[in-house]
C-alpha cells in the first residue's frame, strides 16, 4: 500500500471513514465497531461538543480513558470539532491531574468512572466547565453493556465514589449529537496535541504537536514499517495505552489510516484476559514494551496460541533485551523491531525497517529527518564516537506550552532538537543508544524523573533532602530507588512509601528507600545523581 502524505488529521479521518467503512476498526472487550460506527459515534460526539458546550475550535479538552471503544470516539470527535486533544493518563493522582488541567487550560474532561474521583477532588479549581462521565461498558451491546457496568459499579466496587456540580454521561452526550456538524478547516500547522512529558524542572510539560508534525511522522512510519501498514484489515494488538505517545500514533492515526483493525486491551498487566482478547483473532502485528513481552514470554496460555500470521513485533518506549528479543523470535518465528522516540517528536526519529531488522540497535533515521551527535561544546563527533543525539525534522514539535525558556533550551532556532541521549553510530546507517545524559528513569516504557519524586519527597516534614535515580529491576527494566537524608529518625520506608502513594503515579512510587546521613554532591551543592547510581547499581 503507497503511503500517503496528510496536511491535517481531520483529513486523515475523513479518507480513513468513507476507504475503510465496511472493516472493522476497534475491537474491546468482545465488540466491534466498524469504520462506519466510529463515523457516526465521533459524529455524535463532536456535535454534541459544539452545540451543547461552550468550547470553540482551538479549546483544549482532556481525554482520561484507557483502552475501551470511547476513547477514538472521543479522539475523533473532538477533532472534528476542531478541539485540541490532551491526553491525560488515568493513573494519575490528584496533583498531577489538576496540574496538567491548570497548564493545559482545558476547558472540558471526558473521563472513566473508574478514576472519575480524583478529577471530582480537583476540578472546581481548574478551568474545566464541562464534564463527561463514561462507565467501563458504555459501547458495548444490550444486555453485556448494563451487566458490565452494574459488575464493575456494584460487585467488582471498582467505581470510588464522587460528585460533580454538573456532569454529563458519556451515552447522554452521543445522544445529544444530532445536530449537523460546524464545518471545521484546520491548517497544518495548528496545534492539534498538548503531549505532557516530564522535565529536568519536576512538572510536566506539554510538548506541542501540530497536525502537521503528527501526520508526517504518520508518513515517516508507514514507510519504515512496509509490513505492519501493508494493507487493510491488518489486526494489531493495541496493549499499550493510547493516551502515551507511541500507541497515539501508531494505532489510532497510523494504524486507523491503513484500514487497520486495532484490538484494545485495557489492562496488559492482566495476561489471561489478554490472551482471552486475542486468541480468536489472526494476529498480524504486536506493538509493546520489553516488559511487556517478556511477561507474555512467560505465561503457558499465551506461548499455546498460534502465530502463523504474525507479520511484525514492534517495540519502543524502553530498551529492548537481547535475551526478549532472542526468546520472542524463537516462540513466534518474528524478530522485533525496535525503534526510538520521544514526545517532542510525534514520537519515532528512528526504526528498524521491518524487512532488515538488527537486534540491539534503535534502526535507521526515518525518512525527512536528519540526525546529528554532539560533544558537550556542540561540537559534531567523529563517525563511531558517542555524542548527544539532535534531530531535525517535520515531526519535531513546535515547542513547549507556555514554557519559552524550556523550548530555548532544547530547541535550536534552525530547527535541531537536543535529545539528551547518547548515541552511536553502527554503521549502514543504524544507531545504538549507548547512555542517557538525561537522569531519566524508565520504569515499563513510562517516563520518570526524578525532580518530581524529590520535590514531592521534599514536601515530607521529616525529609531534608531526597535524590531519586533508576536502578535495574527484571519485571520493569528499571524501577525507582530512593535516597533520603531524614531529620527524624522514627521516619520508616513504609510511611515514606505510603506518602509518596498519595502523591505519584504507582509507577513512580519508589520501589526502594535507603536513608542516609548525607548525598554526595558537586562542590556547587548538586546531588551527583550518577555517583549513586554507580554505587547502587
Amino acid at each position: 500500500m503507497e503511503s500517503r502524505r496528510f496536511n491535517t488529521v481531520n483529513a486523515l479521518l475523513d479518507e480513513a471513514f468513507e476507504k475503510y467503512s465496511s472493516l472493522p476498526a476497534y475491537t474491546c472487550l468482545g465488540t466491534t465497531l466498524t469504520y462506519r460506527d466510529l463515523k457516526r459515534l465521533s459524529y455524535q460526539f463532536a456535535s454534541y461538543l459544539q452545540h451543547h458546550t461552550s468550547l470553540k475550535p482551538g479549546d483544549r479538552i482532556a481525554i482520561q480513558l484507557p483502552n475501551v471503544l470511547q476513547y477514538p470516539v472521543a479522539l475523533y470527535g473532538a477533532t472534528l470539532a476542531g478541539m485540541v486533544i490532551v491526553n491525560t493518563n488515568p493513573l494519575y493522582t490528584e496533583r498531577e491531574l489538576k496540574h496538567q488541567l491548570c497548564d493545559s487550560g482545558a476547558k472540558a474532561l471526558v473521563v472513566l468512572s473508574n478514576v472519575a474521583d480524583k478529577a471530582a477532588a480537583v476540578v472546581k479549581d481548574t478551568s474545566i466547565e464541562s464534564v463527561i462521565i463514561s462507565e467501563l461498558g458504555d459501547l458495548l451491546p444490550w444486555p453485556k453493556r448494563p451487566i458490565v457496568n452494574f459488575v464493575v459499579r456494584f460487585v467488582k466496587k471498582m467505581v470510588p465514589a464522587f460528585k460533580f456540580e454538573q456532569s454529563i454521561s458519556f451515552l447522554h452526550a452521543l445522544t445529544l449529537g444530532d445536530k449537523p456538524l460546524n464545518s471545521v478547516s484546520p491548517e497544518a500547522e495548528d496545534l492539534y496535541v498538548l503531549q505532557y512529558t516530564g522535565g529536568t524542572t519536576g512538572l510536566a510539560k506539554g510538548a506541542m504537536l501540530s497536525h502537521r508534525n503528527l501526520c508526517a511522522n504518520v508518513y515517516q512510519l508507514k514507510n519504515q514499517l512496509s509490513r505492519l501498514f501493508n494493507k487493510e484489515s491488518e489486526v494489531i494488538v493495541a496493549a499499550l495505552p493510547l493516551y502515551h505517545i507511541f500507541a497515539f500514533n501508531v494505532h489510532a492515526l497510523s494504524g486507523f489510516s491503513s484500514g487497520s483493525h486495532n484490538v484494545l486491551i485495557p489492562n496488559p498487566r492482566d495476561i489471561p484476559a489478554f490472551v482471552k482478547a486475542v486468541k480468536n483473532f489472526n494476529v498480524t502485528a504486536y506493538v509493546a514494551v520489553n516488559t511487556l513481552y517478556n511477561a507474555l514470554l512467560r505465561n503457558e496460555s499465551f506461548r499455546a496460541l498460534d502465530f502463523s500470521s504474525l507479520l511484525t513485533s514492534a517495540a519502543g518506549g524502553m530498551a529492548l533485551t537481547e535475551d526478549v528479543a532472542t526468546s520472542w523470535e524463537k516462540l513466534t518465528g518474528c524478530p522485533v523491531c525496535e525503534g526510538y522516540g520521544l514526545t517532542e517528536t510525534s514520537p519515532v526519529v528512528t526504526s528498524n525497517p521491518d524487512l532488515d531488522i538488527r537486534v540491539g540497535t534503535i534502526g535507521k533515521a526515518l525518512c525527512d529527518t536528519e540526525l546529528k551527535l554532539i560533544d558537550d561544546d556542540g561540537n559534531t563527533v567523529n563517525d563511531g564516537d558517542p555524542g548527544e543525539l539532535c534531530v531535525r525534522g517535520p515531526q519535531v514539535m513546535q515547542g513547549y506550552w507556555q514554557r519559552p525558556e524550556a523550548t530555548a533550551e532544547v530547541l535550536s532556532a534552525d530547527g535541531w532538537f537536543k535529545t539528551g541521549d547518547i548515541v552511536v553510530h553502527v554503521g549502514d546507517g543504524y544507531y545504538k543508544i549507548v547512555d542517557r545524559k538525561k537522569d531519566m528513569i524508565l520504569v515499563s516504557g513510562f517516563n520518570v524523573y526524578p525532580n518530581e519524586i524529590e520535590d514531592y519527597v521534599a514536601l515530607h516534614p521529616d525529609v531534608i533532602e531526597a535524590a531519586a535515580v533508576g536502578v535495574p529491576n527484571d519485571e520493569t527494566g528499571e524501577a525507582v530507588k530512593l535516597f533520603v537524608v531524614r531529620s527524624n529518625p522514627s521516619l520508616s520506608k513504609d510511611e515514606l512509601i505510603k506518602y509518596c502513594r498519595k502523591g505519584l503515579t504507582g509507577y513512580k512510587v519508589p520501589k526502594l528507600i535507603e536513608f542516609k546521613e548525607d548525598l554526595p554532591k558537586t562542590n556547587v551543592g548538586k546531588i551527583l545523581r550518577r555517583e549513586l547510581r554507580e554505587n547502587n547499581s
